[in-house]
């Protein structure tokens, strides 16, 4: 593979990303993080992009942050400094305006536990596995914590983060922290499906239902469904929604314009 920290691959709407620190175990270096989010910046403008899928190179999807990295420096500042660019990096996935989904094989750890719970969707394969271990060495997963609250239910968060134990993929999918688990033969094949179906979708419908699910999903009931109705009304208004209207009346596939 190459020697870039990251490596991008465009194919029919979809931008696989790969994480590609495979001698750490795809350890989030400051300058993986970095080129992470550069990345994600350039695609949330490319139109001809309609899903990002995260994956990791080697024999795991992501150890968490490069911890070696981290006491080299010794630095209170350079600490702040990298859960600060790490907590950037996760807002920009779920910012982003087009679904993100997570490839996992291999261990998912810490903050790359983080980054499966960041993303929208998570394909793994069954024999994965998932951990914030953090708490056995005395350093409490609370950035982790963030996105685990809001992917899994709370009792299912604290179980991970309080006992610190590997879990395996199919106790991932009952908590809710991943979507399917499949065979690992299976995983890049059924994942690559799964984005190719989404990314037939109008982006801009794409787009404006992700915003409008983060929004909506920690507002009372009423104000929920208010923000919705308006959501939906300007979403009749786009050329997409009309087109895709109009295909479906007449029984023909629809030409999106993504707009």
């Amino acid at each position: 593979m190459s020697d870039a920290l990251l490596l991008r691959e465009d194919q029919s709407g979809v931008s696989t990303l790969t994480l590609n620190r495979t001698d750490a175990y795809n350890a989030l270096s400051m300058e993986l993080m970095e080129a992470l989010s550069a990345e994600l910046d350039l695609i949330a403008d490319d139109i001809d992009i309609r899903v990002v899928v995260i994956r990791g190179g080697g024999k795991g999807f992501c150890a968490g942050h490069d911890l070696k990295q981290m006491l080299d420096s010794g630095e209170e500042n350079y600490y702040q400094q990298t859960f600060d660019t790490c907590s950037s990096m996760m807002q920009k996935i779920v910012n982003l305006p087009i679904p993100v989904i997570a490839e996992v094989h291999g261990v998912a750890t810490a903050a790359g536990c983080q980054l499966v719970a960041s993303c929208d969707l998570a394909v793994s394969s069954s024999t994965a596995r998932f951990a914030t271990p953090g708490v056995n060495i005395g350093l409490f997963c609370s950035t982790p914590m963030v996105a685990l609250t809001r992917a899994v239910s709370p009792k299912h968060a604290m179980e991970l983060l309080l006992v610190g134990d590997l879990i395996p993929a199919e106790r991932a999918c009952e908590m809710g922290l991943i979507n399917w688990s499949v065979a690992p033969e299976e995983l890049q094949s059924y994942t690559q499906n799964v984005a190719e179906k989404i990314a037939s979708k109008s982006r801009k419908a794409l787009s404006i239902g992700k915003q409008a699910f983060n929004q909506q999903r920690n507002l009372p009931l009423q104000d929920a469904y208010a923000a919705c109705s308006t959501v939906m009304t300007n979403n009749m208004l786009t050329a997409d929604a009309q087109e895709g209207i109009d295909a479906f009346i007449n029984k023909r596939a629809p030409k999106w314009q993504h707009r």
